[in-house]
């Protein structure tokens, strides 16, 4: 059976600083993150704690694949990305269900 996956991007207060990633448990991984569960980590560095945009994939194979595009592109790209997925840059954690 294939597990599906999500690519994500997560942002500072004041949308400075763009973090993509993916995951299987996207509650689970920003809640890591909102709560620095590893200190050492970029979004800890650079206080990333704000859930943004996120895409769901039916595999993780795919999700990798998006999370390696967005990460390919210009910052110009992502802020599109997010501002057509969530124009009021709403923390979308507690959306999450």
């Amino acid at each position: 059976m294939e597990r599906g996956g999500f690519a994500y991007i997560m942002t500072n207060k004041n949308h400075a600083v763009l973090y993509t990633g993916v995951t299987s448990d996207l509650r689970n991984r920003v809640y890591e993150h909102i709560n620095n569960v590893y200190p050492k980590s970029f979004t800890s560095k650079y206080k990333c704690y704000k859930l943004v945009y996120y895409n769901f994939f039916w595999s993780i194979e795919e999700a990798i694949d998006e999370e390696k595009r967005i990460k390919g592109g210009s910052r110009i790209a992502k802020l599109k990305l997010i501002n057509e997925f969530n124009p009021n840059w709403n923390d979308l954690f507690e959306t999450l269900d």
